[in-house]
Parts: C-alpha cells; sequence; structure tokens
C-alpha cells in the first residue's frame, strides 16, 4: 500500500517537474497532478497494450521509433481525462512522456533506497 502511495507521489512529482521543463505541458495545481498520475497508470495499463499491438507494424518498420508517438498518444489521453492538465504541440506530445519517464525512474529509485522494507527490496549494500 505504502509502495502504490509513494508510486503515486512520485509519478506527481515528476509530472511537476515536465511542467516546468517541457512547453506545451500545463498542469494547474498538485492536485491535478495526482489525478494525472492516476490517469496515466490506468491509460497505461488499460490503453497501452492495445494501441502498441495494434501498432505492432509500424513500430517494426520504424525500428521502434513510433513507440514515442505511442507514448505520446497515451500521454495526451491522459490529459484529455483530466481537468487541470493539458498537453498541446509537438514537444508536449514527444518530450513530455520521455522527461516524464527519466525522472519518474529517478525518483522511485530513490524511494526505494529510502524505503527498502515498503518495496520488499534488500537494504543497499553501500552507504
Amino acid at each position: 500500500m505504502m509502495a502504490s502511495l509513494l508510486t503515486l507521489v512520485a509519478t506527481a512529482l515528476s509530472l511537476l517537474v515536465v511542467d516546468l521543463v517541457v512547453p506545451g505541458v500545463n498542469l494547474a495545481t498538485f492536485p491535478a497532478a495526482l489525478i494525472a498520475a492516476v490517469a496515466i497508470g490506468g491509460v497505461n495499463a488499460f490503453i497501452k497494450p492495445v494501441i502498441s499491438t495494434l501498432s505492432l507494424p509500424l513500430n517494426f518498420l520504424s525500428l521502434g521509433a513510433f513507440s514515442f508517438v505511442v507514448n505520446g498518444l497515451c500521454f495526451w489521453l491522459a490529459s484529455v481525462l483530466v481537468p487541470g492538465f493539458q498537453v498541446y504541440g509537438f514537444l508536449g506530445f514527444i518530450l513530455g512522456p520521455v522527461i516524464l519517464s527519466a525522472v519518474n525512474t529517478f525518483l522511485n529509485s530513490y524511494f526505494v533506497e529510502k524505503y527498502p522494507q515498503q518495496f520488499n527490496a534488500q537494504e543497499p549494500l553501500t552507504k
């Protein structure tokens, strides 16, 4: 339970960083970021596998580059579902999910290292 909450907070904080860094991504408030984090998780869990499967031939022909379009489409779709979260323009569509993924990976690894018992992970060997 705690791991899910920490992951949700990490995603919301990552969205706030994306809002600051990427032109074309706007978040109104922190609660909107939390709701957007839930929406992104839902879209990635239920809709993205279908889109990825349907776009497999294009992804194959583009040597995987079409994955950026699929990620951007899912990112944009989550913004359509959440009031106070907007994605517009090419940079917001393509660069937004890339920055979100990078910052989210950093924050999640920080939380796993800081609270290993919550994530059922072993404590780091070196400190």
